[in-house]
C-alpha cells in the first residue's frame, strides 16, 4: 500500500466535539474515517495507520488540516468529497514514504485567530491600544516557557516552545492574528489571545502581561472563544511532500465558503437594520 497525506478543511460546528476521535461523541476524524471506509480507501484506522498532524478543540475550524493513511487505492478526491458533508472537504493530496509522519515530520504549523469584535467597536468602547498589542506580539516571539498560556496536561513535561512569528493584520474591520510555530501547546493560542485582548483593552497593564511569561508564577484563566481559531496550514519539506491540488475539490470548497459568507452577510445586515436607533417617517409602531 502507498501512503498519502491529505489536506482538508472543516468547520467547527456544534455537532462536532473537536477534531480528534473520542468515545461516544461525533468528531471531525470520525466523519472522515467513515468516508474513507465507505469509499474503500481503508478497512479501519489502525490497519491504515491513520494519523492526524494536529488536533483542535470543539468549535475550532481548519482550512489546511492534514491527515495521513496507507491507502488501498490511489486517491480521487471528489469520490471522497461526494460522501462528505459540505462542512468537510479534502482538496489536496501528496504521496509520501511509508515511514513519514504527518504529525512529527511537520516543519511549521500556522493558525489564524479572528478577534470577534470589529476594530471600530474596540476603539470606541475600550480605547483599544493597537501599538501595545503589536509590542506584546513581538515580545512573545522566540523561545519561551508558555506554561501559563496552556492548558495543564500531566503528559506534557516540557512547556518551552519556539514561536516563530506572530503577525497582525486588519481584514474588513476585523483583527486577524497569525501564529506560526513548529508545535503548540494545548489551548496556547487561545490563552495568548485572551490576554492580548485584555492588554489592548487596558484591562491589564504590561507588567501584568509580562508576569505570565514566568512559569513559577502560576496563573489560571479561561481561553478566548474557540470559534475565532482556524488551523490554516501545516508545512512540510517540499523535497519530500509535493501536494497536488484538485481543482474540482477546491471549487467545491470555495462554493461552500461563498454560500456561508452570503448567509452571514444577510444576517449581519438584518440585525444592523433592526438595531437602528432612529425611526423614519415611514416606520409606524
Amino acid at each position: 500500500m502507498n501512503k498519502y497525506l491529505f489536506k482538508y478543511y472543516y468547520i467547527g460546528l456544534d455537532k462536532y466535539f473537536g477534531s480528534q476521535r473520542q468515545n461516544n461523541v461525533l468528531t471531525i476524524e470520525d466523519r472522515v474515517i467513515k468516508t474513507l471506509r465507505n469509499r474503500g480507501y481503508i478497512k479501519n484506522p489502525k490497519d491504515s495507520n491513520f494519523e492526524s498532524a494536529s488536533r483542535t478543540d470543539r468549535y475550532v475550524s481548519g482550512r489546511g488540516a492534514v491527515f495521513g493513511i496507507e491507502s488501498l487505492k490511489k486517491p480521487i478526491l471528489m469520490e471522497l468529497n461526494s460522501d462528505l458533508p459540505e462542512e468537510i472537504g479534502i482538496w489536496s493530496y501528496a504521496k509520501v514514504p511509508n515511514d513519514f509522519s504527518p504529525r512529527f515530520d511537520a516543519q511549521m504549523r500556522h493558525y489564524k485567530y479572528i478577534i470577534p469584535w470589529p476594530l471600530d467597536f474596540l476603539k470606541e468602547k475600550h480605547n483599544f491600544n493597537w501599538d501595545l498589542l503589536k509590542k506584546a506580539c513581538k515580545d512573545l516571539e522566540g523561545t519561551h516557557d508558555f506554561q501559563n498560556f496552556s492548558k495543564r496536561d500531566s503528559l506534557i513535561n516540557n512547556t518551552v516552545r519556539d514561536m516563530k512569528s506572530i503577525n497582525l493584520s486588519i481584514k474588513n474591520n476585523s483583527i486577524v492574528i497569525d501564529f506560526k510555530s513548529r508545535a503548540f501547546l494545548r489551548q496556547q493560542i487561545r490563552r495568548i489571545v485572551k490576554k492580548l485582548i485584555e492588554l489592548a483593552n487596558r484591562e491589564i497593564n504590561y507588567n501584568e502581561f509580562l508576569t505570565l511569561m514566568n512559569p513559577s508564577d502560576f496563573k489560571s484563566f479561561q481561553p478566548a472563544n474557540p470559534k475565532g481559531l482556524i488551523l490554516w496550514n501545516i508545512e512540510y519539506s517540499r523535497e519530500i511532500v509535493d501536494f497536488k491540488i484538485d481543482e474540482k475539490s477546491l471549487e467545491r470548497m470555495n462554493k461552500f465558503f461563498f454560500s456561508r459568507k452570503m448567509d452571514s452577510f444577510l444576517q449581519y445586515n438584518l440585525f444592523s437594520l433592526m438595531q437602528k436607533n432612529e425611526l423614519s417617517d415611514d416606520d409606524q409602531f
